[in-house]
């Protein structure tokens, strides 16, 4: 266990480096559906490559905005994803992409280190968000993020290295102004479902019913 001189030094430490890119303005959490955007717009390329779970030629995409410390994200990922990719995913009925979204400094540095494992970023997430609480709102969010890494294999050297990347966070936090600027994406979750904007909180039943309106051929907006 690192004393609390070195925890003070590294909180102080990413919260200078963290400090040095501005948030985008957010409004109150929304709940319910939104409007539609332009598909091809949103399948193209963002500052970090999209990692895709299940078919490529999926009849429904399923792209999500999240927030490593938002406990709605946390819910979802840890009770109605794993539902989501055995009924669907694993079944080529949906592709399911997560981008990042995050919301303070301490979701980013999550981000960063989820995305340094490259195509086990997945994995980190699922892992980040099922111990949320071992990290997010503690005393030492930085130690506890280390600590839970350590279990995908990031050493305390590499997550402070991991942690000193500037284009790694730049690109991160790109993700997420992207989503805000051109998507209208302002709380989290925020889902796309074959572009149509739903945010907040989504039940299993609630998907459901979207997937199977959105997979019809020609199918309208879900009401």
């Amino acid at each position: 266990m690192r004393n609390s001189a070195f925890t003070r030094r590294a909180i102080l430490s990413a919260a200078l480096f963290f400090g040095l890119s501005a948030l985008p303005a957010l409004g109150a959490p929304e709940h319910g559906q939104g409007g539609k955007v332009d598909i091809a717009e949103l399948m193209s390329p963002n500052a970090l490559p999209d990692i895709v779970e299940g078919k490529p030629d999926a009849p429904v995409t399923i792209v999500e905005y999240a927030s490593m410390t938002c406990p709605h994200c946390a819910a979802f990922h840890r009770d109605v994803l794993p539902i989501i990719k055995k009924d669907y995913v694993d079944t080529g009925k949906v592709k399911f992409i997560l981008r990042e979204f995050p919301l303070d400094e301490i979701a980013t540095a999550a981000f960063m280190l989820a995305r340094s494992l490259g195509p086990a970023r997945d994995a980190a997430v699922d892992l980040l968000f099922r111990q949320q609480s071992n990290w997010a709102n503690t005393d030492s969010p930085f130690d506890g993020l280390a600590n839970v890494v350590k279990q995908a294999g990031i050493s305390q050297a590499r997550f402070e290295e991991i942690l000193k990347d500037a284009k790694l966070q730049h690109d991160v936090n790109a993700v997420r102004d992207r989503g805000s600027q051109k998507f209208g994406v302002s709380a989290t979750p925020t889902f796309f479902i074959n572009g149509v904007r739903f945010t907040g909180e989504m039940r299993i039943a609630d998907l459901d019913k979207v997937i199977a309106e959105t997979a019809k051929p020609d199918a309208p907006a879900p009401k």
